[in-house]
């Protein structure tokens, strides 16, 4: 499945009578996806709880459902969204990232 091939799927369950949410709704929606996985990271490692790799799978899947929405909603494609990033990378880190020290 191709990022463009998601999010033409996950539109299918975002729109309300064939509208878009408010993009400051997917945004807000977006910041607590993630929320919730440093919440379960946080579980893993100080509280004891064992590693999930399917918990981790399942909320960071709700993060991509709303990022993709999002992009949808600023006029985006998520493969679109995922070529501009690694162009700002690579100009950024020409050579690859290396750690200091």
């Amino acid at each position: 499945m191709t990022l463009d091939e998601y999010q033409a799927d996950a539109l299918r369950t975002a729109l309300v009578n064939d509208e878009l949410p408010p993009l400051w709704y997917l945004a807000l929606g977006l910041a607590g996806e993630a929320g919730e996985v440093a919440n379960l990271i946080k579980k893993f490692e100080r509280h004891g709880k064992a590693f999930s790799a399917d918990a981790v799978a399942d909320e960071l899947g709700d993060v991509l459902w709303y990022l993709a929405v999002a992009a949808k909603a600023a006029g985006l494609t998520l493969d679109e969204v995922a070529a501009k990033n690694v162009d700002k990378l690579r100009a950024r880190y020409p050579e690859g990232f290396k750690a200091r020290g």
